[in-house]
């Protein structure tokens, strides 16, 4: 078993967590960027804004841009943050390759918390297959810990 392969089975089994940095991945010449989820909200919430300012008065206007501005805080930037997470997960996890070249740029990160309570980290500087062998043999077929996470 590679230790891609590993990898997936312990993000399966919930042992090891994959950190993506969202705002890099979130970036126009991302493969994963979305300029429909990130720009046209904002776009349609000013023309609005601007539309009610010009048609009624500066306080509507005032009112549709507060509005708009708390509906992306609050609805639009959590699903554009999932869909960037979830698109960076299928990219990297689909082969080797692309693993090695994202983790280089230092998009991506690993952490587990093993049985004992120990907790390992690794990041750009570290070896990724160095620290997927370093995890002890079996930890994937163990039962996972799902009310210690924030899902």
């Amino acid at each position: 078993m590679s230790e891609l392969d590993r990898l997936r089975a312990l993000l399966a089994a919930r042992q090891v967590k994959l950190g993506v940095h969202i705002r890099r991945m979130n970036s126009p010449g991302s493969p994963v960027y979305r300029t429909a989820e990130n720009v046209l909200p904002a776009a349609a919430i000013l023309v609005l804004s601007f539309g009610s300012t010009m048609l009624v008065h500066f306080y509507l206007g005032a009112v549709v841009l507060a509005a708009g501005c708390a509906w992306w805080l609050m609805k639009q930037l959590p699903r554009v943050k999932n869909g960037v997470f979830d698109r960076t997960a299928a990219l990297v996890l689909a082969s080797e390759r692309n693993f090695d070249i994202w983790w280089a740029q230092g998009v991506l990160s690993l952490y587990a918390q093993l049985p004992g309570g120990e907790e390992r980290a690794a990041t750009a500087r570290n070896d990724w297959r160095a620290w997927v062998r370093a995890l002890p043999e079996g930890l994937e077929t163990l039962p996972s810990n799902r009310a210690s996470e924030g899902d």
